[in-house]
């Protein structure tokens, strides 16, 4: 062997060495920065504003009056929980369980509730004004009462949901599945948006439409209206609505 050889083979174990090093270097680091983010979520931490709850249980809990203003509750489950009267301002709910919780008379102006599952969820009285729904699953969740205005529902499930008295305007319903839901006596102040919405015997009578965008005739002809019903211009009333009789 010679030493132009050797000194190569000296200089190659030399540059693994040095490469181990650094990747040894960097894993510590990387398990120094995940155990500090992990420490960041403590599920015994009392409901305080900004609170990181994420991905905790907090199932069946009375929670009402607390203050979550800009909490991390991403993908906590409250399922029955009572949250009621909260102040929730800007706190993040994404992918949280709410089913059969209770968030009536909360106060969740700009809280982002994408993908969140609240069946049965009560929302009755929520001021959410600049909310999000985005993709949340919320079947037969309670608004009633609610306000809504600037609230963006695209492609949320909101079968059956009642918006019984809800005050609605810059509401984006597009590509939302509205089927059996109710809007009697609903406050439409401004245009509320339907582009490709599902209205099959949704509940529209006596509810004025005419502010309303993205409504297309053959939606019109799968919801249920009456002779007060009032429709965006351009669009007509059925001869025969789908459940006038029920």
């Amino acid at each position: 062997m010679s030493n132009r050889d050797i000194v190569f083979g000296v200089t190659s174990v030399i540059g693994a060495f040095r490469n181990m090093r650094i990747l040894v270097a960097f894993a510590v680091i990387a398990t120094l920065f995940g155990a500090r983010e992990a420490a960041a979520v403590d599920c015994r931490a009392y409901p305080t504003p900004g609170v990181d709850w994420s991905n905790c249980k907090k199932r069946l809990l009375m929670l009402d009056n607390s203050n979550f203003e800009g909490a991390n509750l991403s993908g906590v489950d409250f399922s029955m929980t009572d949250l009621s009267r909260t102040n929730i301002r800007k706190t993040n709910f994404s992918k949280a369980m709410l089913v059969r919780a209770s968030l009536a008379g909360a106060d969740a102006q700009g809280a982002n509730f994408e993908r969140a599952e609240g069946y049965r969820s009560n929302l009755s009285g929520i001021s959410a004004s600049g909310a999000s729904f985005v993709s949340a699953e919320m079947q037969r969740a309670n608004f009633s009462d609610a306000d809504l205005t600037n609230v963006d529902f695209t492609k949320a499930e909101l079968g059956r949901a009642v918006f019984y008295k809800a005050k609605l305007a810059n509401t984006r319903f597009a590509l939302v599945n509205l089927s059996r839901s109710t809007f009697h006596n609903a406050d439409i102040s401004g245009p509320i948006d339907f582009t490709d919405a599902f209205l099959f015997l949704t509940r529209i009578e006596g509810v004025d439409l005419s502010k309303a965008t993205g409504l297309e005739q053959d939606q019109i002809a799968l919801a249920c209206g009456n002779d007060q019903t009032k429709l965006p211009e351009g669009l007509q009333k059925p001869e025969k609505w789908p459940c006038e009789d029920e």
